[in-house]
């Protein structure tokens, strides 16, 4: 058994202890990094969220997850942030990417019709870190440009109006004068501290309230 298997065997154990009708959170990296549930502990009123994200998945891993990510819990809200790691891969296509994505999207409505879906805008990067080696960083982020991350944001806003979902723009508000992941959020270019998560859960708050 491999560790994203593990992964997914142990979502399946946890879910047996939540509530369901709750909130989750699925995805990658980005996703299983983000200290969504820490950070809103002294919110009131209490709001409780199921982070599902598994460091390195793509797109593919997760629809072959849903069971354990999303469907097990019935969630009344699901905010999704998936994707970026295939366009890191070799034989990345937008159109590839943009058929994966709406599978996903098309499974939930499909299998849970009330619940609400949220879908995430990827993160700006940062290839200019100092702390980190200038090929390591190419190796990491591949064709993953700011660049290619606006025009993938914008099929995934198009994607998520035709399909009834809520698209949120956390894209912007993570920007450095020069169009970068500010490098006070930054712990590699790509992932992000607690501060950097703040500003996003800020831009998140009003739906996670909204009824």
């Amino acid at each position: 058994m491999d560790f994203f298997e593990l992964k997914v065997k142990n979502f399946h154990y946890l879910n047996q202890f939540a509530k369901k009708g709750e909130i989750v959170f699925t995805g990658s990296s980005l996703c299983e990094q983000f200290p969504v549930s820490e950070m809103l502990q002294n919110v009131e009123p209490r709001i409780r969220v199921y982070n599902r994200g598994i460091g390195g998945d793509v797109t593919e891993g997760l629809m072959k997850r849903m069971e354990e990510s999303v469907f097990e819990l019935e969630p009344k809200k699901v905010f999704i942030n998936i994707g970026t790691n295939d366009i890191s891969r070799p034989g990345y296509t937008r159109e590839k990417l943009y058929e994966n994505y709406k599978k996903i999207l098309l499974q939930i409505r499909d299998r849970l019709p009330d619940t609400k879906i949220y879908v995430m805008s990827y993160y700006p990067v940062n290839r200019e870190i100092p702390w980190m080696e200038k090929e390591w960083l190419e190796n990491m982020f591949g064709v993953r440009t700011n660049k290619e991350l606006i025009a993938v944001n914008a099929m995934l806003e198009k994607l998520a109006q035709e399909l009834h979902c809520t698209y949120i723009n956390v894209f912007d508000c993570l920007l450095d004068e020069d169009g970068n992941q500010r490098i006070e959020y930054t712990i590699d270019g790509m992932h992000m501290f607690p501060n950097g998560y703040a500003v996003v859960l800020e831009k998140l708050m009003p739906y996670l309230l909204e009824e």
